[in-house]
């Protein structure tokens, strides 16, 4: 407890002298010392309060009693690895499958879960990484994003679905006359850092078409959007249709509630197919009974909470608040998504659609001095800027987020519009507002080098 007594300087000092500068902070001039959580709150050292506008993690709020509860009692019995037989990682495999598809069935349990890790497998198809790195593999290959607002087939194409599905059937093409097979299709099921784009009904199912007929098979990435943020469905991929079923699931972030936990469920013929290579699978702390126990709290509280319903709701109302600014200003240019899942696109023009850097900016900032504190955050990359904003709240009175909504419509008056300024620089960003967890909002600024939006959330990879 004694640390709990440090004040801010000395622990930064420490800090900066013991651990890596490549692993950065929130606000480097003047960062923040977080000390406790609760719900959607963060407390500093000194107890002031902020609205946590960072995590994309603590789906059910910090702290949750539930959650905690769980895994204290689990640590308290016993906390071991899978090769010994326990109930408990049976049972959570039994509740998730019953979120999904019947055809998902095999479950790989971990303790962490994302393509932007370090692994160079995975760096290889993660353009923001390799991009700074060796660049694009030859056996890597990315297709189209599907974005109906800025991209090549937009919201007036008679089927943009169709349109988007044959750049990737062109990628496969392509690779197959230089004598390349297709082994895997990598997607966000709705694309977050990459602009909150919801890809239009029938994309998926074509894709996974083209994909299937080339040998290779459909990984949804879930570890953002899935256990019931965008209200209408557990998982975001369930918004392609009914009968469309990724061939693999991967789940991550939310799954444990800020536990460290992660998944992968797939097909019998997947898992056989591996199974056959006579390769274990083994992870020391994936499928632990404590691990097991908190994944199994979160669904609990999820249904308990009706969490799900409340994306829904949350959600409907935030898109009519916005949509009510969006007909008063100009510089609103898209609002679109889906349950807690919704991006707000900032424009200079609205004939271009260019994206309002300046204006991005100032919004970060002004979050972070609303006279009530939030906790804003800024990630490095080149193609993002991300605040988030998790409230575990009834969004009645309106008055609460009323205030903040109108934040952005505040830019029109705060710049003028100089398109010839912002036509010569070298970032543009999109600028969205981010609500992804059914019980939390999150707010995510999102900031990209020009072009890269059209071109980098879905991930093909092609092996020798």
């Amino acid at each position: 407890m004694a640390a709990d007594q440090r004040g801010k300087a000395a622990t930064l000092a420490l800090r900066r002298r013991l651990l890596s500068n490549s692993c950065r902070l929130f606000f480097p001039e003047d960062p923040i010392k977080i000390v406790r959580g609760q719900g959607q709150y963060m407390y500093d050292e000194q107890g002031a309060e902020y609205i946590d506008c960072i995590n994309n993690v603590a789906h059910v709020g910090h702290c949750h009693p539930l959650v905690v509860q769980a895994a204290h009692e689990q640590n308290r019995v016993l906390n071991t690895n899978s090769r010994y037989l326990h109930d408990n990682i049976v049972d959570y495999a039994q509740r998730l499958s019953e979120t999904l598809p019947e055809k998902l069935c095999v479950f790989y349990f971990l303790n962490s879960g994302a393509y932007h890790g370090h692994l160079s497998s995975l760096i290889d198809i993660s353009p923001y990484k390799f991009r700074d790195l060796d660049g694009q593999k030859e056996w890597v290959h990315v297709a189209p994003l599907p974005d109906t607002y800025r991209g090549p087939y937009r919201e007036d194409h008679p089927n943009p679905a169709v349109a988007y599905a044959s750049e990737v059937k062109r990628v496969v093409s392509s690779a197959q006359e230089k004598g390349r097979k297709i082994a895997a299709f990598f997607a966000e099921s709705l694309p977050s850092v990459g602009g909150q784009i919801i890809p239009p009904a029938g994309y998926f199912p074509e894709v996974a078409g083209h994909i299937r007929r080339a040998g290779g098979v459909f990984v949804a990435d879930e570890i953002q959007v899935g256990f019931g943020r965008v209200g209408k469905h557990f998982w975001a991929f369930q918004l392609q249709g009914e009968d469309f079923v990724p061939d693999i699931v991967t789940m991550g972030k939310s799954i444990g509630n800020g536990h460290p936990v992660a998944c992968v469920a797939t097909t019998q013929a997947v898992a056989r197919a591996f199974e056959a290579t006579g390769v274990e699978y083994f992870n020391t702390f994936g499928g632990s009974p404590v691990s097991c126990a908190v994944g199994l709290a979160v669904l609990d509280v999820l249904e308990k909470e009706q969490l799900q319903a409340h994306a829904a709701c949350v959600g409907s109302f935030l898109m009519e608040l916005l949509g009510q600014q969006k007909a008063k200003h100009p510089i609103l240019g898209d609002i679109r998504g889906v349950g807690l899942f919704i991006g707000v696109d900032l424009i200079k023009d609205e004939a271009t659609r260019m994206p309002a850097t300046e204006e991005a900016d100032y919004v970060v900032s002004r979050y972070f001095f609303l006279e009530t504190s939030c906790i804003c955050s800024v990630y490095c990359s080149d193609w993002e800027r991300a605040p988030r904003l998790p409230l575990l709240f009834d969004p009645r009175p309106q008055t609460c987020w009323a205030h903040r909504v109108q934040v952005i419509p505040s830019l029109s008056s705060h710049f003028k519009q100089d398109n010839t300024k912002a036509a010569g620089a070298q970032t543009q960003a999109t600028t969205s507002l981010h609500f992804t967890a059914p019980g939390c909002l999150r707010s995510s600024f999102s900031r990209a080098t020009a072009g890269t939006m059209a071109a980098d959330s879905l991930f093909l990879e092609v092996f020798r």
